[in-house]
């Protein structure tokens, strides 16, 4: 069975102090193919992945995720084992629930709430039970393999109730000493539209069972403050929330990538002679570069209009001025 060398611990330490880190995500940063009856996998696409994968290189750390799709028992066996040596663990949900669970409630409810369009929320029932399930599968999952000490960082939006219900099997099995952090990769939008969400406030509750959330912008945290004094009525300060009686963290974390990748890429032959090309074909061109994953929040369509009312506006540039548009279909069901 082949594995990728690229989520490789060998040679790298823990986490300060020694603790073991735990990473947390809807899905696991591989994408696993079968080849008779064996199984082998390749790096996912994403800027889950990209933003960690500088943080690979230098700390050893466990991958918890769903792996895309339900298996029978013989194959999860064989996948079980073949992502346990390269640090990953999955977490298994039936197809049912992760349908209803990713696309049902987090890409259709959650997604455009925080993307401030409001308008393609379609909330259902069975997509928030289905949310549930989920994450209790995830907790589940997890509280099989935390160790007391342990650092879990949990992602995004698809996991926002796991914080709670982790929080609640670790203290029942006497772990009190295992840190949760919780980080949001999209915005978190102002109090007055996430006040529309009917589960508004299972979802800040959920994630306040953390010890740190972190946000990509202090705007994002200020809106998250906001919803925590306005709808749950807690105190907050600039950089906490007291969940009664617990001091919450709230800090504001930019993620970006990791340029040493991208540098050493520029080095190399194939890059280099993908340039090459590129110059060539675009010989006294000024070219604009757009790269974008494959999703309506992105503006694509918006910007490849603006650039044909460019051309139509300023005519004397047609012929001089390229555009080239990089979509990344980094989710492979995305309207």
């Amino acid at each position: 069975m082949a594995s990728s060398t690229v989520i490789s611990t060998e040679g790298q330490t823990d986490a300060a102090g020694g603790a073991h880190l735990i990473v947390v995500s809807n899905r696991l940063p591989v994408t696993l193919e079968q080849k008779g009856s064996d199984w082998s996998f390749k790096l996912s696409s994403g800027g889950l992945v990209s933003a960690l994968s500088g943080l690979k290189r230098e700390m050893s750390f466990t991958w918890v995720g769903w792996p895309g799709k339900d298996f029978g028992a013989e194959d999860r066996t064989k996948i079980d084992s073949l992502l346990q040596e390269n640090s990953c663990s999955a977490v298994y949900l039936d197809d049912e629930t992760a349908e209803q669970y990713y696309n049902g409630f987090a890409n259709s409810i959650l997604w455009p709430l925080f993307h401030y369009h409001p308008g393609e929320m379609m909330f259902e029932e069975t997509a928030w039970d289905a949310y549930q399930r989920a994450n209790e599968a995830f907790a589940a999952a997890l509280a099989a393999v935390v160790k007391e000490g342990d650092l879990v960082w949990i992602q995004d939006y698809h996991l926002m109730l796991l914080p709670r219900m982790l929080r609640g099997l670790l203290d029942r099995s006497g772990r009190r000493g295992v840190k949760i952090g919780w980080f949001l990769h999209t915005p978190f939008p102002s109090s007055e539209l996430y006040r529309i969400l009917p589960v508004r406030r299972q979802i800040l509750e959920g994630v306040l069972a953390a010890d740190l959330l972190g946000f990509h912008t202090y705007d994002y945290a200020r809106h998250f403050l906001s919803s925590c004094t306005r709808i749950l009525g807690l105190q907050t300060t600039g950089e906490s929330v007291d969940a009664g009686g617990r001091v919450v963290r709230v800090g504001t974390f930019p993620i970006g990538i990791d340029p040493s990748k991208f540098s050493e890429a520029l080095q190399t032959a194939e890059v280099r002679g993908r340039l090459g090309e590129l110059e060539r074909r675009f010989a006294g061109e000024r070219v604009i570069v757009g790269v974008d994953r494959l999703d309506y929040i992105k503006g694509v369509p918006q910007k490849l209009l603006a650039f044909e009312h460019f051309l139509s506006a300023h005519p004397e540039h047609v012929g001089r001025v390229v555009l080239v548009q990089v979509a990344v279909p980094s989710r492979g069901d995305v309207e």
